[in-house]
Order: structure tokens, then C-alpha cells, then sequence
């Protein structure tokens, strides 16, 4: 993965199994990158949608995207708590253009109190038949979301609020 230094800004895209463009995030701020693992920081990010729609993100966010694991993760500072929504999704790469992944459609809600729910399964089964996905793109699908159940559970990085707080701190120290 190409190495980005912290305080760059980027574009993240989320693509869909056919290679259409699903989503994609505007100027995410680098925190980190590490050997295995880059975190982003942002703040009401502008947000490109497939159909064309745009929107701005309603909050603060810290986003790890991950080159070895089919998940990433968006930790959201809200009013009431940190909340982190998990895609599904391949391993991120980085290129010229930004950082891109495939989103797999199955999603995951953490609630400050880590309480969780599986959501968008119906958009799941709906693609796995529109885009043909394999037996083996479908059992690594389980078993990461089977992973990920156990990593929220333990509270496991980066499921961990203090940490959250300490990096959304970093990027907002040097925002100004």
C-alpha cells in the first residue's frame, strides 16, 4: 500500500462488486498510517453518492480502513456517544486517485454502549445473486462478520472510545 503521510488529504471510494462507484467521501484527513492499517479523520465531509446525490456527513468522524481484513470501520463523535458503523467490504488499496475498496453490503451499527445490529441483509442477499458473488467471497463475508461480532464484544481496537477521542483530538489539534 503506498505510504501517506499524516495531515494528507484524500478521497475514499466505495465501489460495488461490478466495479461501479457507490460512494465516495471527500478530503479525509491522515492521522496514521501504519504497516496494516490507515486512519482518517474528518469533519462534515462532503459525500459523492453513485446516483449523484451529494450530502455532508452530520458529524466528526475517525475511519480506519484496513489492507488485510474484508471490514472497515467509521467511528462517528456524536451528542450522545461514539458510534461506529462497519462495512463489510475488500481490503482497501491506495492508487493515485485515493483509496479505494469494494463494499459488500452488509453492514454493522455499535451503539455507545456496544450494542450491535447486523443491517442492510436484504441488500446482501439481493447482490449476492446480482453479482454473482462466489462460495468463497461469501464464506470469507461470514467469517469476517463473525470476526468483527467478536472484536466488539472485547471492545477491541478499534472499538475503544478513549481511543477514538485521542485520535479525533490529534487531527482536530492540527486542523487549526
Amino acid at each position: 500500500m503506498k505510504k501517506l503521510a499524516s495531515g494528507q488529504k484524500i478521497e475514499a471510494t466505495a465501489y460495488k462488486h461490478n466495479g461501479e462507484m457507490h460512494r465516495k467521501w471527500r478530503s479525509l484527513s491522515v492521522i496514521e498510517h501504519q504497516e496494516d492499517v490507515i486512519i482518517f479523520a474528518n469533519k462534515f465531509a462532503k459525500v459523492l453518492e453513485g446516483n449523484g446525490k451529494n450530502w455532508f456527513t452530520p458529524e466528526p468522524a475517525v475511519s480506519f480502513f484496513y489492507n488485510d481484513k474484508f471490514f472497515n470501520v467509521i467511528a462517528m463523535l456524536k451528542d450522545d456517544g461514539i458510534y461506529f458503523y462497519c462495512n463489510l467490504s475488500s481490503p482497501a488499496l491506495i492508487d493515485d486517485e485515493g483509496l479505494k475498496y469494494i463494499d459488500y453490503d452488509l453492514d454493522v451499527r455499535v451503539k455507545p454502549d456496544f450494542s450491535y445490529e447486523i443491517v442492510d441483509q436484504d441488500e446482501y442477499r439481493e447482490n449476492i445473486e446480482k453479482y454473482n458473488y462466489s462460495e468463497d467471497l461469501k464464506e470469507v463475508i461470514q467469517m469476517t462478520l463473525d470476526d468483527l461480532i467478536i472484536q466488539i464484544k472485547n471492545k477491541e481496537l478499534p472499538f475503544d472510545h478513549k481511543y477514538i477521542e485521542d485520535l479525533y483530538f490529534k487531527f482536530a489539534v492540527n486542523m487549526d
